[in-house]
């Protein structure tokens, strides 16, 4: 059997408000544009390394193969993390939160283990700094000191997913 037929072909209803919150059976809630955020960290040292989006196929891919796939808001179709890149995360565990509508994956990334698409191991590579100027934007701070790869190595020419 392929991963492709071994896809879930539904999730369950949503019936009750215990059902949803104390029940067995998956019943994820999609906003209104289809999609249910997603946080995903690295299994082993719990670091937050992004926060995507999931359409229903996208869960359901991910719950059939233990590879996370997402929806990409900016070039609106499915994708495999690291289909490009080589990058892939391998789920070691799925949970929805307490109204399901929200997932948090725990995997473990191939490669260099990074999983921004800039070349750094989290997404969240800046942090805020607190106070800041009262007479301009907050300004930012790097917490990752060097990426973990180059991303022109790694993509070349493709298209920049960050959308302005």
């Amino acid at each position: 059997m392929t991963p492709e037929n071994s896809v879930p072909a539904a999730f369950a209803a949503r019936k009750t408000v215990e059902q949803v919150e104390e029940g067995l059976a998956l019943a994820p809630k999609f906003g209104a544009d289809g999609l249910i955020p997603c946080i995903t960290t690295d299994a082993n040292t719990g670091e937050v390394l992004m926060l995507g989006y999931m359409n229903g196929e996208a869960l359901r891919r991910t719950i059939a193969t233990s590879e996370a796939h997402y929806w990409s808001r900016s070039r609106q179709r499915l994708w495999r993390k690291g289909a490009a890149s080589g990058l892939t995360q391998q789920v070691v565990e799925i949970r929805i939160d307490d109204d399901q509508d929200a997932v948090w994956l725990r995997v473990q990334v191939a490669g260099s283990g990074a999983s921004c698409h800039v070349g750094y191991r989290s997404c969240f590579y800046r942090s805020v700094e607190f106070g800041g100027p009262s007479d301009g934007p907050a300004r930012l701070a790097f917490t990752e000191s060097r990426k973990s790869f180059d991303p022109k190595d790694v993509y070349g020419d493709a298209p920049n997913p960050t959308q302005l």
